[in-house]
């Protein structure tokens, strides 16, 4: 059901940004984007390289409800802004990002990247190559003192009782995937559970999954009340995804 041939058309990338109230970041972030794009491209003298030539690569960004101005800040640097009429959660975000995408490979960036957003062709790279199906990026640790790791341990654990696979990053939402291995899936989870969920499909599918180190940096939650409110609602929705997976299992 996972069958990788080497006969894959790419048609190049489609970069998909969820965002909610980022009107301080998501320019910076796909301003980023677009360096990524030009610096690879000039870098890379391999024709392997074409697929991240500007003119095929897209950045979609859904818009989720915001109240702020993260349209605006978007407007300059994102070929494609859809608007949710209120914040529907990340998932549904992606689902609508998907809808809209035309690339062979497709890549999801959380829009508080802001500069290091440059950084993600190392993950499309292994794609391209047809070294792995999805890569998901590994972050460096954290600089701010956040939580006790209950929420990725959870993942961990979780991710591994139901696919056999042991992620060291089974939260990051930094990924890249085959176009045709999303529309396999045919799913994505709600909230926080997102990653979670699309890493267990696509291994019990039998896709190849890789994990690659990125210099990612992110807007981090630490010790107030606000980032223990966000790691309770992160616990739920791996739980959630968690148990969804194990109720209604892709195969």
């Amino acid at each position: 059901m996972g069958e990788v041939t080497n006969q894959h058309v790419y048609k190049g990338i489609s970069i998909i940004v969820p965002a909610c109230n980022e009107e301080k970041l998501i320019g910076e972030t796909l301003q980023a984007i677009r360096t990524g794009i030009r610096l690879w491209t000039s870098r890379q003298t391999n024709s392997a390289y074409d697929f991240i030539r500007a003119e095929t690569a897209e950045i979609i960004v859904v818009d989720d409800g915001s109240s702020d101005h993260t349209y605006d800040a978007a407007a300059p640097w994102a070929d494609i802004i859809v608007t949710h009429p209120r914040s529907y959660g990340k998932g549904a975000a992606l689902n609508t990002g998907l809808r809209m995408a035309r690339g062979s490979i497709l890549v999801f960036l959380d829009a508080d990247l802001g500069s290091s957003a440059a950084s993600f062709p190392v993950i499309v790279e292994p794609v391209w190559g047809d070294q792995a199906d999805m890569v998901i990026a590994r972050l460096p640790k954290p600089v701010k003192l956040g939580g006790f790791g209950m929420v990725k341990r959870l993942a961990q654990l979780g991710v591994y009782q139901l696919s056999g696979f042991t992620p060291t990053a089974p939260l990051s939402g930094q990924r890249a995937v085959r176009s045709d291995v999303m529309k396999q899936i045919g799913r994505v989870g709600k909230g926080f559970g997102v990653e979670v969920g699309l890493t267990i499909d696509a291994v019990r599918l039998g896709y190849r999954i890789q994990e690659r180190e990125v210099s990612f940096s992110h807007r981090e939650s630490g010790r107030d009340l606000r980032g223990w409110l966000h790691r309770g609602q992160q616990f739920y929705a791996v739980g959630r995804t968690l148990w969804e997976r194990y109720w209604y299992p892709i195969c």
